[in-house]
């Protein structure tokens, strides 16, 4: 409109300019008649643009969105302002809203960075990167996900039940991350991954004992990586014994979101935990042979959580110590039970 452009010839009009000593107000005419340098600085000015199809409606609402505040746009406001219809990022979007006293109890975010969408980028990666099966790269796959939209209906589904279980261990697991540098979002996300890798792997993540021992290892890095952090301002010489600390240091130093980081970073992690934990036995049912053993020694033939007599056709086989706290599939860990007890009993111990 300002340079008369076809279809708006006869609407320009005079702005003000600043010409070095004072303001004067001119208009296209008068710039190009008087002042070439103006001009040819207006003409080669490159403007930042996103291209947007759709109705027009879709686009004013897009341009609001975009130019509602006065600050620098984050990658995660600008990705909510031009597909705030996906699926994908809708989901993301409740994630957020359900676990935010989480995040924001364990500092992994405070809320003007939940406002400014960094909790929806950081579970948007973690969505993808459990669609994967690996670390990625942050600054290309998210916008490729959405564009593409091959995550969608089912899978979405199945990644969002993933995740909220991965994320309910890593609470169990860590009940005090805030302590701990891994409340960081770059490597809260690391250690989100590995939860879920293991978890994957069918090891045991909901022993006690063995969560403390994991969270007294995540504590003990995070110690030695801050106190390595500090001797480098100081220019103070390394230990050799901090090996471990300078080796993971490299992954939280320059692109800490870059795949090959995240990769190590994890690997560094994975080395820390993964042989603390136990693996699930894999067979999960007792076998019919089993079944008449436990019934042909058993003298009583009583259930011992309601103490009744037991019958062959009302007859279920309890690990003592349940399955998935790591009871084995053994003769040793086997009692005889009434089909409904055991529904009840759950994972308790009798």
């Amino acid at each position: 409109m300002f340079v008369g452009a076809t279809g708006f010839r006869g609407k320009g009009f005079d702005v003000l300019v600043d010409i070095g000593s004072e303001f004067e107000r001119l208009n296209w005419s008068s710039i190009k008649r008087s002042r070439p340098d103006f001009r040819a600085a207006f003409s080669s000015f490159k403007l930042q643009t996103v291209e947007v199809t759709g109705d027009l409606s879709r686009i004013v609402d897009l341009f609001v969105r975009i130019n509602s505040t006065g600050k620098s746009l984050t990658s995660g406001e600008k990705r909510n302002a031009q597909f705030y219809r996906s699926p994908f990022l809708r989901t993301a979007n409740a994630l957020v809203r359900k676990h935010k006293a989480y995040l924001l109890e364990h500092k992994v975010f405070s809320q003007g960075q939940l406002d400014r969408m960094k909790g929806v980028e950081l579970f948007s990666e973690l969505l993808i990167s459990i669609e994967k099966g690996e670390p990625i790269n942050k600054k290309k796959a998210i916008d490729v996900t959405i564009e593409n939209g091959k995550i969608n209906g089912r899978t979405l589904q199945r990644l969002t039940k993933s995740f909220v279980r991965t994320l309910g261990l890593l609470k169990k697991m860590f009940p005090e991350l805030e302590a701990t540098r891994f409340k960081n979002s770059a490597e809260f996300y690391s250690l989100f991954l590995l939860v879920w890798e293991m978890d994957q792997n069918k090891l045991i993540l909901t022993d006690r004992s063995r969560n403390k021992i994991a969270f007294a290892l995540l504590s003990e890095l995070s110690t030695k990586v801050d106190k390595l952090r500090d001797q480098l301002r100081k220019a103070q010489p390394i230990k050799a014994a901090e090996k471990l600390a300078q080796d993971y240091l490299l992954t939280i130093q320059g692109d800490t979101d870059s795949s090959a980081n995240r990769q190590r970073r994890g690997k560094l992690l994975s080395g820390i935990l993964f042989s603390l934990f136990e693996r699930k036995d894999e067979k999960r049912i007792f076998s019919p042979e089993q079944r008449r053993i436990l019934w042909n020694d058993d003298a009583e033939r009583r259930c011992p959580l309601c103490k009744k007599p037991l019958r062959w056709d009302d007859l279920s086989i309890d690990h003592k110590t349940a399955h998935a706290r790591g009871g084995r599939t053994n003769l040793t860990n086997a009692q005889l039970m009434h089909r409904n007890c055991n529904s009840k009993k759950g994972v308790r111990a009798i």
